[in-house]
C-alpha cells in the first residue's frame, strides 16, 4: 500500500469559510476517485508549536493509484482552489507493508 501525506500552512487571511469549502471538496473525492482506499484530512490539533495548519492523508493500493489521483480532474480542481491559500506545503509518499 502507498500512503500520501500533504501538509499545508495557510497564507495570512485564509478564512474559516475557505477551509470549510476545502473540506467539502476533499470529502467529495472518494466518491469519484476509485483508487482512494482510505482518505482522511483535517486541521492541526494544536498540540505542537510550529505545526502545519492542515493535513491530508490518502492511501492507495499502489503508485498507479496515486498517479491516477494526482491527475484526476476533480483533484486538480481542489488543487486549483487550494493554491492561493497555501503559504507552505510539505508532502511525502511512503510504502506501508502488510
Amino acid at each position: 500500500m502507498l500512503c500520501h501525506v500533504a501538509c499545508f500552512r495557510w497564507v495570512e487571511g485564509t478564512t474559516d469559510e475557505q477551509v470549510a469549502r476545502l473540506r467539502d471538496m476533499l470529502a467529495a473525492l472518494p466518491a469519484v476517485i476509485g483508487e482512494l482506499r482510505r482518505y482522511r484530512f483535517g486541521p492541526d490539533a494544536g498540540l505542537g508549536e510550529g505545526n502545519f495548519d492542515f493535513v491530508v492523508v490518502a492511501e492507495f493500493a499502489d503508485t498507479d493509484g496515486w498517479r491516477a489521483y494526482q491527475e484526476h480532474p476533480d483533484h486538480v480542481r481542489v488543487l486549483d482552489y487550494l493554491r492561493p491559500m497555501v503559504a507552505e506545503r510539505a508532502r511525502a509518499q511512503f510504502v506501508v507493508d502488510g
